[in-house]
Parts: structure tokens; C-alpha cells; sequence
């Protein structure tokens, strides 16, 4: 599926962008203390060397409010129309946690909801602000990615512990047209609910709830992720790269005309394999996973906010974004990225 906003009315444009991550660092030489694993082990398997976590009483919700404020700034504004939070890891089941972010960041009574496509949850968030936007339903839009994942990964699984961080990255969208510098292009969007057991949590849900009830003693690991990584790494590469594929095609762009291919920050030889596939050159893939890890829907926007913020992107270059998640689902758009001025996450 693609959204195309040429053919919806006014374009989604970035106006504001900003991210934030926990203070608390974990390296590899941390987890290696209580795994059985070494740093290097780590490293040489996903291209992480520490991540941030959460501390005790931090939430997704409280990130997503540092990310917002700082892409309101970058905005130069104090009001939008309109709150998404993607995430993977709520404050509560019950209720969404975007209002909540709305009303800590003074925006008042505007319509705010959650949705979750895990780590492709800000690929597919964009398409639903541009949706907003080009239905006239909003002017603008702030759209948060968060997430404190760590809380739902097994300290004591090698498999998930070394792979997972978090932290919260926004955007802000407000209704523009298709040719201006920061116009989100059409967005090709893919699920596949044939492999939804590849990368789940068991419990906590209604399914579980309907088999045991509530009180009930369980298996400690359902609580957990799990996690099939080889499967998930070929899934990976095959739905990044036609995602990616998809998203030039719409736009009209041959693939040596990226100037920047920011992908979803889940594994290090993932983000190689799809540039590779892609033919992008090596250095024209922006990488952060060594810093912050895999924080699932808050992956791109912490990645933009580092490369604009570091130099790595700057006015007028192509940049090509691609996302897989658990789902599965997967995503790819593009843009031209405008003058924005943000600050460093870390």
C-alpha cells in the first residue's frame, strides 16, 4: 500500500524535530558482567556498544514529552492540532498514553491517540499525519516515536538483553505543499500477520487473559519478548529493501540520487545488507546503533535528530527512510530534508 499526498490535498511537511534518550547508560562490558557473552561477542553481532535505559519510575510517557518539547522548539511553536504517540511498550493497557503527553506539554484539549506497528510505528504514523493533514482534519501534527522497551526484555536472555534501548524522537508536520523542502512523499507501507509469532510477548493481553484468567501463575518468560532472530533478519532485509524500493519508485527518484538512507537502528548488519541490496554506498547510511541500540518506533526520529544535529544532514539532501518491525510490518518514504534547526539526543 502507498499513500500518496499528491493526490490527497496538502502535504505533511517537517517543521520541527527533536529527540531525547534516559541519561542511564548500559555498555556491553555491563551486560557481558551478567551474561554469558563479551563485549566484543556484542558488537560483532549487531553493531551496538551501550544503549540508554530507562531508570526506575521512567516511562515512555515521560520521554515522549521531552522528545515533543524539544520538536515544538524546533518548530517555533506552542500549539499543533493534533498528538500521535507510537510505541510498542504503553504506560498502561488502558488509557493511551498521547493524551497524557498532550496535556504535560500544555498543547490543551486537541484529539490525541496512540497507535503501534512497533519499530515501523513512525513510518506508519507518518502516513496517518499525512492522512490527517491532507483530509483537512488537522494543520499540524506532532508525531512522537517512545519507547522504554528495555522494561519488556529479559535481563537474563543473551538473545534480546544486548539488542533493545530506549529513548523518544518527534517530529512536527504541518500542512504544506509537495514541492517545498520537507514534504513527506508517498509512503509504502506492508504487514504480514503470517509470522506474528516471530517476534511477540505472550502475555498481558486478551488472548492470554482468555486462556488463564487473571491471578493465574505464569511461565515468567511469557511476560518477555521473544524473539526468532534469523528468520526475522532475512524478513528484515527482503521487506526494508522493497519498502525502500517502493518509496523511490513513488517519488520519482533513482536510488543514486540519495544523498542519505536513514534506516531503522535494529542491527547493524541489516541496515548493511538493505544500503548493499539498495546499492547505496556505505557512506551515505547514517548509523547510531552503536549509541542508543534498537528503540523500536523511536529509532528514525533519534537517527535524524543525530545526523542534522551532528552534520549529516543538511538542507536540500534526498533522504530515504525505511523501517521492519514486528508485525510484521514495514515502511519506506522519502524527503527533502528543509533548514531545521534541532539539538543533539545525547
Amino acid at each position: 500500500m502507498t499513500v500518496r499526498p499528491e493526490n490527497r490535498g496538502p502535504a505533511a511537511v517537517l517543521a520541527g524535530l527533536g529527540a531525547y534518550v534516559p541519561p542511564k547508560t548500559v555498555t556491553n562490558a555491563d551486560l557481558s558482567a551478567h551474561l554469558d557473552t563479551s563485549p566484543d561477542w556484542i558488537t560483532s553481532r549487531t553493531g551496538i556498544e551501550e544503549r540508554h535505559v530507562v531508570s526506575a519510575g521512567e516511562s515512555s510517557v515521560d520521554l515522549a514529552v521531552e522528545a515533543g518539547s524539544r520538536a515544538l522548539k524546533s518548530a517555533g511553536t506552542g500549539t499543533v492540532d493534533m498528538v500521535v504517540l507510537a510505541t510498542t511498550s504503553p504506560d498502561r493497557l488502558c488509557p493511551a498514553g498521547a493524551p497524557e503527553v498532550a496535556h504535560r506539554l500544555g498543547l490543551g484539549i486537541v484529539p490525541a491517540f496512540d497507535l503501534t506497528s512497533a519499530c515501523s510505528g513512525f513510518l506508519f504514523g507518518l502516513a496517518t499525519a499525512q492522512g490527517l493533514i491532507a483530509s483537512g482534519t488537522a494543520e499540524s501534527v506532532l508525531l512522537v516515536g517512545a519507547e522504554a522497551f528495555t522494561t519488556f526484555v529479559d535481563p537474563a536472555d543473551r538473545g534480546t538483553a544486548v539488542i533493545f534501548g530506549d529513548g523518544a524522537g518527534a517530529v512536527v508536520l504541518r500542512a504544506g505543499s509537495t514541492d517545498e523542502p520537507g514534504a513527506i512523499g508517498p509512503v509504502s507501507l506492508g504487514t504480514d500477520g503470517s509470522h506474528a509469532d516471530l517476534l511477540h510477548i505472550p502475555s498481558g493481553g486478551s488472548r492470554q487473559r482468555s486462556v488463564t484468567g487473571l491471578g493465574q501463575r505464569l511461565e515468567v518468560s511469557s511476560w518477555y519478548l521473544q524473539m526468532a532472530g534469523r528468520t526475522l533478519f532475512q524478513q528484515a532485509v527482503a521487506r526494508m529493501t522493497e519498502a525502500s524500493r517502493s518509496a523511490l519508485e513513488q517519488a520519482g527518484w533513482p536510488v543514486a540520487t540519495v544523498d542519505r538512507f536513514v534506516g531503522h537502528q535494529a542491527n547493524l548488519r541489516i541496515l548493511t545488507a538493505v544500503a548493499k541490496r539498495l546499492e547505496i554506498p556505505a557512506e551515505r547510511l547514517f548509523v547510531n546503533i552503536d549509541r542508543v541500540g534498537n528503540t523500536l518506533a523511536a529509532s528514525i526520529p533519534l537517527a535524524l535528530t543525530a545526523a542534522a544535529s551532528g552534520g549529516d544532514l543538511t538542507s536540500g539532501d534526498r533522504v530515504l527512510l525505511s523501517a521492519f518491525g514486528a508485525g510484521l510490518s514495514w515502511g519506506g518514504t522519502t524527503l527533502v530534508w528543509p533548514d531545521l534547526v534541532t539539538e543533539a539526543p545525547l
